[in-house]
């Protein structure tokens, strides 16, 4: 069963390749979706997959990459609105 989840992701995340590193954890997973700077400085990811390879993106996301400082996530499943072939970075 494919699982969608859009998570928000605050502190220290843009200028520090976490959308980058996001989307090598997501790839290495088979999580598709997408990682997104927000004007507010946090970045949004949404990550569809199975419920395992989506739950250890999550986990991955409340660490982040070295040079990141994740404040804080917060997630919320959602509905698969959209078909989706990778991860990219808007």
């Amino acid at each position: 069963m494919r699982l969608c989840r859009r998570c928000l992701v605050r502190g220290r995340v843009q200028g520090v390749w976490f959308r980058a590193s996001t989307r090598e954890q997501a790839r290495q997973l088979g999580v598709e979706g997408y990682a997104e700077n927000l004007r507010d400085g946090s970045v949004e990811v949404l990550a569809c997959g199975t419920a395992a390879a989506v739950n250890a993106l999550t986990s991955w996301l409340r660490r982040g990459p070295p040079m990141a400082e994740v404040g804080g996530v917060s997630c919320e499943d959602v509905a698969d609105e959209v078909a989706r072939r990778g991860f990219e970075i808007r």
